[in-house]
């Protein structure tokens, strides 16, 4: 396919990955400065998505204005999907955009809080020993790393932290009733995720609704194969369900959420599991899945639902429970609710679970409306006019969060 020839311009183009639980995502944006508030869409996108046939995942690659591209692949080893994807955006690009800066999503990489930062050997190093602590994602974002590298050596590489935005939360939902020596020898303590994505949305939710975010009480959440809901007054994230890890918190997909550590205690002192067959059964082999018995893919259990599955359902009840009581939670910790907003996979495109959680929450002042709601297409507003907190539905949009931030730190010369 040819590549879009565009003018030269003061721009300079920032390609964003999204190492994530259940896919790899890339796109190509052209930002000049000073950097718009209005999210712009990218010259090139990609995805590379797992299925469920072993070996097997879907691409996808569209250059703006032009026809998305698909095809499925055979794909043994998760980590070449980096390669194989930015292979589809092709050389020819380097002669067409500046692609000054190459920005990857980073899960989690223990205290390391600056954002955007420089990659350095040193940088990966941490990530890598991080990786037990988000299998799912650090071994993804390496690989990430090094075929952009590769693909693009003119360009500089910077992470962009999923933990920075809740880096200051109060010290009283940040910490573990644990010995205060865990968080002094090993730090210990309830960091958050999905950062990039609570923060871009409760700010396009201000931004929509025509208030400054300072004054706002938001409640985010982000349902997709991961999920975690956060809570944001005067601007900052207060309190959010992930912990230490991206296990903890809400069920999601394939992983279990807060389980009681007793459990787990019980299940190694039986001999029934080691810690690594834990950790691969409480983060692939649980969830939705678990639950289930058939998926953690919130669209076929919803199916499954309608046949009258009672294990789907059940999944499903699950699920709603723990996303409805975890907004009620984090309202409390605000101290009142102005915005609930829905993003994600699950959260944009599952008006039945939308319908369900706020199903219960008129004591928070929610009114959503059915229509709306069942009409959805975000970033929109999904609640009555009479509703006292507005509900959003508000497209996920982290590789332009990531751009973003990086075109911020690079026009500020923090990047340079």
């Amino acid at each position: 396919m040819r590549t879009p020839r565009v003018e030269d311009s003061a721009a300079t183009a920032y390609l964003a990955c999204d190492a994530g639980s259940s896919s790899f995502k890339a796109a190509l944006y052209e930002i000049e400065q000073p950097v718009p508030h209005e999210p712009l869409e990218p010259r090139w996108q990609g995805e590379i998505a797992w299925t469920r046939l072993p070996g097997s995942a879907a691409i996808r690659s569209q250059w703006r204005g032009q026809r998305i591209v698909e095809s499925t692949l055979n794909l043994e080893e998760r980590l070449s999907a980096p390669e194989r994807l930015l292979s589809a955006l092709g050389t020819s690009a380097d002669r067409q955009f500046r692609i000054a800066v190459c920005a990857h999503r980073l899960v989690h990489a223990g205290q390391l809080e600056t954002s955007p930062l420089r990659v350095t050997a040193a940088i990966k190093r941490t990530i890598a020993a991080a990786e037990a602590l988000a299998p799912e994602h650090n071994a993804l974002t390496l690989a990430g790393i090094d075929a952009a590298e590769r693909a693009r050596p003119q360009a500089i590489q910077y992470v962009v932290s999923d933990s920075a935005y809740h880096a200051d939360m109060p010290l009283a939902a940040s910490t573990y009733g644990v010995p205060a020596a865990w968080q002094k020898i090993w730090g210990i303590r309830r960091l958050g995720f999905h950062g990039i994505s609570h923060g871009y949305s409760a700010a396009r939710c201000a931004h929509l609704a025509h208030a400054p975010l300072r004054a706002l009480k938001v409640v985010t959440c982000h349902l997709g194969n991961g999920c975690s809901l956060a809570a944001t007054s005067a601007g900052a994230s207060i309190d959010t369900t992930m912990g230490w890890t991206p296990m903890e918190g809400l069920v999601m997909g394939q992983r279990s959420g807060t389980v009681d550590p007793g459990i787990v205690l019980y299940l190694i002192e039986r001999g029934r599991y080691d810690a690594a067959e834990l950790r691969r059964v409480l983060n692939d082999e649980s969830g939705l899945k678990g639950i289930s018995g058939l998926s953690g893919d919130m669209r076929e259990l919803l199916d499954a639902v309608a046949e009258g599955h009672p294990n789907a359902t059940l999944a499903f009840d699950v699920f709603v429970h723990r996303v409805r009581a975890g907004i009620g939670a984090m309202a409390a910790s605000l101290g009142g609710l102005d915005i609930l907003c829905f993003t994600g996979g699950i959260g944009e495109h599952a008006h039945e679970v939308r319908q369900a959680v706020c199903s219960g929450l008129e004591f928070l002042g929610i009114e959503l409306d059915d229509d709306r709601d069942a009409a959805a297409v975000p970033d929109c507003v999904v609640s009555r006019e009479s509703s006292r907190a507005t509900v959003f539905v508000i497209r996920a949009r982290e590789t332009w969060e990531i751009a973003r931030q990086c075109a911020i730190a690079f026009a500020d010369k923090v990047l340079r």
